[in-house]
């Protein structure tokens, strides 16, 4: 008997099901995004072929060089979505400010914050990158939104999605009711269920962080990274190291096989020690989908999805994984646990 295919629109309308009051108007959003995603694939895929890797030699509001390819997906993506009259604002880790809704487009009642490519810096290399999603309901009474649309905690966000560009391209995405896994078939240009109900496993004596960044660490994420190395640690042997680099590509995997990822806290900036990823587009979204599947995303003292958010490109440090290897790292930082 033929195995049963279910594309991501007809997912997604099963799940509107669930809400008699819902208008579509949501549901056709997590379309838009999975559409974004579709057009940044055929553009990765052929990157080597056509004139468009490296970098545009221009810096964005992080200090870092936009890379050819980010600056594509931005474009992507806020031009899918500022026209649809669903959202009242964006904001996009390549853009100093929000981005409004042009005056000519209706507003809606929904938020996107995006990292248009995630570990741009692997695109010369052909490493895997991602791009991240996260949707929140508009709060202002205004008609075009406000900053109080976007600097929400990740408690209240309606939905997360983070894509994957590799081997294949897969999208992942949570309403808060699971976390659900689409691969896309570019035979017929769409992404198809391969991982329904995604739960990352219990245990996996598997760590990812990049020890190159070792001296500049607090000294309580030194001894605990000490402490996952040793033979003297809970489980009598060392973890292994997994590290790729790229943000979307390092949470996938721990979702699928399980383990801790860590991005901690480091002194590199004199007396103001920081995390480097953003809150709001990257580390937010993530956590939401995480826990829908049964891990635990903090930034070593904090659940990050109960963070307020100050500033739009605000950062911090993430750790996701796990429940008990989290909640260690957590010991380790806070000073509760015996070196």
């Amino acid at each position: 008997m033929a195995k049963k295919l279910v594309t991501i629109e007809r997912h997604i309308l099963e799940q509107e099901k669930q809400y008699p009051a819902a208008t579509g108007e949501f549901t056709q959003l997590l379309y838009d995004i999975s559409l974004s995603a579709k057009i940044i694939s055929r553009e990765v895929n052929k990157a080597g072929l056509v004139n468009i890797l490296g970098s545009t030699g221009k810096a964005n509001v992080q200090g870092e060089i936009v890379q050819k390819l980010d600056e594509y997906a931005n474009d992507v993506i806020r031009q899918t979505m500022e026209h649809t009259g669903r959202l009242c604002m964006m904001v996009s880790e390549e853009n100093d400010e929000p981005i409004p809704i042009p005056e000519q487009y209706p507003c809606g009642k929904y938020v996107l914050t995006f990292d248009p490519l995630d570990g741009s810096s692997n695109i010369d290399v052909n490493v895997s990158i991602g791009s991240i999603f996260s949707i929140y309901r508009k709060q202002s009474a205004g008609p075009r939104g406000d900053l109080t649309d976007v600097l929400q905690p990740g408690r209240r966000m309606a939905a997360a999605v983070y894509v994957i560009y590799g081997s294949s391209t897969m999208l992942v995405y949570s309403t808060g009711n699971g976390v659900h896994g689409f691969t896309l078939d570019p035979s017929v240009g769409e992404f198809l269920l391969s991982h329904p109900n995604m739960r990352i496993p219990e245990q996996n004596n598997v760590y990812s962080v990049n020890t190159g960044n070792y001296i500049h660490w607090p000294k309580p994420m030194q001894q605990f990274i000490d402490y996952l190395q040793s033979m003297e640690n809970h489980i009598g042997k060392p973890y292994s190291l997994r590290y790729i680099g790229s943000l979307v590509a390092d949470i996938h995997r721990t979702l699928l096989i399980g383990g801790i990822f860590m991005y901690p806290l480091d002194y590199r900036i004199p007396d103001k020690p920081r995390g480097k990823l953003r809150l709001l587009y990257e580390a937010a979204p993530l956590a939401f989908i995480v826990e829908q599947a049964g891990a635990r995303a903090s930034d070593g003292h904090h659940r990050i999805l109960d963070i307020q958010p100050e500033h739009i490109h605000q950062r911090t440090p993430l750790f996701v994984g796990n429940e008990k290897d989290v909640l260690l790292a957590e010991a380790f930082l806070q000073g509760k646990k015996d070196k």
